[in-house]
């Protein structure tokens, strides 16, 4: 399903694959000889998204552009069934794998490797060439990779790159509160403004 969002709709070269369900909409473009999979979704939900030539998105990945964060996928790349993809930068011959998570205002460099289930958190940037193994986390600039039980060795790392701000404009809250009842009936309506004309 192509979608347009207002007046932006998805540019998609001829010669790339997009299966039949897949949901591509808004400000996106597809270059030449890329493959989209089942079930994928690629929306450029505020922001735009841009996917070079001769790369291959798998099965029910989801990739987002959004405000201030495009998501910009280089050539020769493969996106895995499941990963999910956030306002992220992924050069050259990146492999991210089944179930890769990357989130906002990353760069994934040339070659570099984010395998089965790991976990790329905002603001990182992962070194050409290295490799995120599996169910691993990578985090901060330049980033540390670690395992998911050095949870606080990773929070005290992230906890820096400051998620509720950069993502959703609000401060941290108080230890043991929540800033969900403040920011997700904003993001519910524009979403539902957004796409309110979706088919």
């Amino acid at each position: 399903m192509i979608l347009p969002d207002g007046a932006l709709r998805p540019k998609i070269d001829p010669s790339a694959r997009i299966a039949p369900n897949a949901v591509i909409s808004g400000d996106v473009e597809i270059g030449p000889n890329t493959s989209v999979g089942f079930g994928a979704v690629i929306v450029a939900e505020s922001g735009p998204v841009r996917i070079a030539g001769d790369t291959v998105i798998m099965d029910t990945a989801v990739l987002r552009g959004i405000r201030g964060c495009p998501l910009i996928i280089g050539s020769h790349v493969l996106i895995g069934p499941r990963a999910v993809l956030t306002g992220c930068r992924i050069e050259n011959e990146a492999f991210i794998a089944t179930g890769a998570t990357i989130f906002n205002g990353t760069t994934i460099e040339v070659g570099a490797e984010v395998r089965i289930n790991a976990i790329v958190h905002l603001r990182t940037r992962l070194a050409a060439r290295s490799v995120v193994p599996l169910g691993w986390i990578a985090v901060g600039d330049p980033a540390r990779i670690l395992p998911p039980e050095r949870h606080e060795d990773i929070w005290a790392v992230q906890k820096d790159l400051d998620f509720p701000s950069f993502v959703f404009g609000v401060e941290r809250p108080a230890e043991g509160e929540s800033f969900m009842p403040d920011v997700m009936p904003r993001y519910a309506g524009m979403l539902a403004k957004r796409h309110m004309q979706d088919g």
